[in-house]
């Protein structure tokens, strides 16, 4: 399978790699472009990756609060990993929810910690949201891209995040947690 990327150097959570196929968008990876990997120019991008940075630009821009790109899920998902998947896209701009809220939605209650696990995996954030998902008492816990990446997505999506560390709290005045 034929997979391109391009490396967005510049946005408010760090540098970023996007990674598609012909599916769709595969991979997003937080950090420099991998040394043994070239970026190719703009123009000879194909549509579905010009689509997709195109759209990230303009989510960082504020001119985008959703994303329209087909997705290519790698086949080695779990079903269990696809459920948390769909309900992580179910997250408006700008909301945060609880892991505990994500098992529950997905008919899990007692596996909160499993989907901590399978946002931990989630290899297309940005675009599924996992960087809206927060511990039960508002903290950040843990991402994937680092949590002053996370805490950058948080607010230029508007919601008030008090540090960035694993216990720093979002604030729920500002956006209620299911406490």
């Amino acid at each position: 399978m034929e997979i391109h990327s391009a490396h967005l150097g510049a946005t408010r959570a760090g540098p970023l790699t996007v990674w598609v196929s012909l599916l769709g968008v595969r991979r997003i990876e937080f950090g420099a472009l991998p040394r043994d990997h070239r970026n190719e120019p703009r123009e000879q991008w194909p549509t579905r990756l010009a689509d997709a940075v195109a759209q990230l630009e303009e989510y960082f821009a504020k001119a985008r609060r959703s994303f329209d790109l087909e997705l290519d899920w790698l086949d080695s998902l779990t079903d269990f990993q696809r459920d948390v998947y769909r309900r992580l896209l179910e997250i408006d701009y700008g909301h945060v929810v609880s892991y505990g809220q994500v098992a529950r939605d997905v008919g899990k209650p007692d596996m909160a910690r499993a989907v901590g696990q399978a946002v931990g995996a989630n290899p297309i954030p940005i675009v599924v949201p996992c960087h809206r998902v927060v511990a039960s008492d508002g903290g950040l816990t843990g991402f994937g891209g680092g949590l002053s990446a996370k805490v950058a997505l948080l607010k230029l999506e508007g919601i008030d995040v008090n540090g960035a560390s694993p216990s720093s709290k979002v604030h729920p005045e500002v956006i209620p947690l299911d406490l």
